[in-house]
């Protein structure tokens, strides 16, 4: 009996979702957020994927009264992001609608009101973690850091976020080790009195 292809997006299945799942690859203590009501909460709501329903408590929830929210994430190594899944808070302050960014370090909230996102979502309140946002792939390759705006919820005075969740894959060098090698390669002062201008690479005879 032929064995039934995996569909990218059928979740149902355990190993898909664990294969897929592009959390390990987030570079966590990186990961900051604008208009947080609590500083560092983003952190909470990124976990693994069957764990997204597993609510501690902790959730992003952005300052009363302003429901506006940049989450930006950046991973140990380049990825190829094929969807995105959201959980929100109940009456009204799930996101209602997102724009997404790549690549764009230490943007605020005034760059993005003038930038072009990558792609836009209108999103729908999501709390079993049953939807997932497909991107539209060619565009989401290469990609070293994303930043998701919320500008809006449900009509809630402010917006809760409860797990993000990114599918895809990962290129195989992480940027850490590529560091160690760039940083073995150069010359050991020790054994070379030779030394790049500025701490660079210097080519020694």
């Amino acid at each position: 009996m032929k064995a039934k292809k995996k569909k990218f997006g059928d979740c149902e299945e355990h190993d898909c979702s664990s294969d897929w799942s592009l959390y390990k690859h987030i570079d966590l203590p990186k990961v900051s957020a604008l208009n947080e009501a609590v500083p560092g909460s983003v952190k909470s709501v990124f976990k693994a994927w069957e764990q997204r329903l597993n609510s501690t408590g902790e959730h992003l929830e952005s300052n009363e009264g302003d429901p506006e929210l940049l989450v930006y994430i950046p991973f140990t190594s380049d990825v190829k992001i094929k969807s995105i899944s959201i959980i929100g808070g109940a009456d009204g302050t799930s996101p209602s609608k997102m724009r997404v960014f790549i690549n764009r370090d230490g943007i605020d909230f005034s760059d993005v009101q003038e930038m072009q996102a990558i792609q836009e979502w209108d999103l729908v309140e999501n709390f079993q973690g049953v939807l997932e946002y497909q991107t539209r792939y060619s565009k989401f390759q290469n990609v070293a850091s994303i930043t998701l705006h919320f500008p809006d919820s449900f009509g809630g005075d402010t917006t809760k976020i409860e797990y993000i969740g990114f599918k895809g894959e990962a290129t195989q060098l992480k940027r850490d080790v590529v560091a160690t090698i760039v940083y073995e390669l150069r010359p050991n002062p020790s054994d070379h009195k030779t030394k790049a201008e500025g701490g660079g690479l210097s080519h020694v005879e």
